[in-house]
């Protein structure tokens, strides 16, 4: 503390509790890679072997594990193309869609407010976005 100066006194009021709606939405964007999903499909659907080239570090497993997540959540919708071959794309939903604007303005945040802004990315551009 400095010269003089008292610490600030705490409110006997109890802090006041975290919302709910937030305690949910980190619940499931919190867990590592989550947003950067949501994040990619922002831009467009996208097959899983999109998502894994464009979000780097991630493994197949996790990836996969992620995905099944943010669909029970009804954030991301799979779908099957008719094969051959098989593939498997993603989409957001309506609910997902509406996370953009809120996971755009986190990045402005961190840009601003965040040590180590683009300018320091080495993953490449789309590990940067």
């Amino acid at each position: 503390m400095g010269q003089g100066t008292e610490p600030a006194a705490h409110d006997a009021e109890p802090c006041a509790k975290v919302d709910v709606g937030l305690t949910r939405v980190f619940g499931i964007l919190g867990k590592r890679w989550s947003g950067l999903i949501v994040a990619v499909l922002t831009q467009r659907p996208a097959y899983f072997v999109e998502l894994r080239r464009a979000i780097p570090k991630i493994s197949e497993r996790m990836l996969s594990d992620r995905l099944t997540e943010l669909a029970e959540a009804g954030i991301v919708v799979r779908e099957v193309d008719p094969g051959p071959p098989l593939r498997v794309s993603y989409r957001l939903t309506e609910a997902g869609e509406a996370l953009g604007p809120a996971l755009g303005e986190l990045g402005s945040w961190a840009e601003k407010y965040l040590p180590g802004g683009a300018a320091e990315c080495t993953e490449g551009a789309e590990a940067c976005r």
